[in-house]
């Protein structure tokens, strides 16, 4: 006689697996009741779906940022496909990998991955049950931690949902001003806090394109250094956070914006969804039909 299931069985183990009512029922059914058993089956089919899935590129999803205390954490976490970042469960588990972070401040991304979050899974774990439950190949792709002094503040922003999120830390101000400057990074997306900040070997590189565009123009040699000095200036201007033009005022710098509340930048991490991976272009037609032919 086959063991009567009851709903609060399956609840238990939805709420302790993440799995769906029918795939929790019928673990329970195979399992005789036993939710122990049951939630032994459902990871390993989660490490089975997931491992199927190694292979697939996840080049879309979502970036977040949490902060806890004084330190606030920016992670990024990826799907297959753009639909994915619209499920309300795959929002969540963005947002908790970034509560995560926040509170265990981990060293690298096998830390990362072995924190224990609030229901108790750690993130892999997490990421495994959210591959098996979503049907896609779900990546936590990376993080970025920024600790604050007592006077220092946090500015956060997500763009269009978090396809484009930006940390920001500045020391002094406000929180309101470390948001518009977040926003202004998001936007506009340095990749140094100032022009001290940029390496030796990109600045001798420039110098030398500049220079050698200006012979190729046909300026005078004694007025060459000074057309590079002027271009550097450009140059540098666009890629150093400091020297741009703040996005909600283009009459004065992010730099003298920051001043102008009491601030400085400190430090910034900006994650765009997808960026440096390479994206397959998929014919979803192609595969439907596939699937029907199987």
């Amino acid at each position: 006689m086959a063991t009567k299931i009851t709903a609060a069985q399956v609840k238990e183990l939805r709420e302790k697996s993440g799995a769906g009512m029918m795939a929790a029922k019928k673990a329970l059914v195979a399992a005789d009741g036993d939710v122990e058993k049951a939630m032994e089956a459902l990871r390993e089919k989660g490490v089975a779906t997931a491992a199927k899935k190694s292979g697939r590129v996840a080049a879309e999803g979502l970036a977040d940022v949490a902060v806890n205390g004084d330190v606030a954490a920016i992670v990024e976490v990826n799907a297959e496909t753009d639909f994915v970042a619209g499920n309300k469960d795959f929002q969540s588990l963005v947002q908790a990998i970034a509560d995560t972070i926040a509170a265990n401040q981990p060293a690298d991304m096998d830390a990362a991955n072995a924190a224990k979050m609030a229901d108790g899974k750690t993130v892999a774990e997490a990421v495994i049950n959210a591959t098996a439950t979503i049907g896609e190949k779900i990546s936590f792709r990376r993080f970025a931690l920024l600790t604050k002094t007592a006077n220092g503040h946090f500015g956060s922003y997500r763009h269009m949902g978090g396809k484009i999120a930006a940390l920001t830390l500045l020391e002094g101000a406000d929180d309101e001003a470390a948001k518009d400057v977040a926003m202004h990074v998001a936007a506009i997306n340095p990749r140094y806090v100032s022009r001290e900040d940029v390496p030796a070997d990109i600045m001798t590189a420039e110098k030398a394109k500049l220079k050698e565009e200006a012979l190729q123009e046909g300026k005078p040699e004694k007025i060459v250094e000074k057309i590079v000095e002027g271009r550097l200036n450009k140059f540098l201007a666009e890629i150093s956070l400091d020297d741009q033009e703040f996005v909600k005022d283009s009459d004065q710098t992010v730099d003298q914006f920051a001043k102008s509340k009491g601030g400085k930048v400190v430090n910034f991490v900006r994650y765009e969804v997808g960026e440096g991976i390479e994206k397959v272009e998929k014919d979803f037609a192609a595969e439907i039909q596939a699937e029907l032919n199987k």
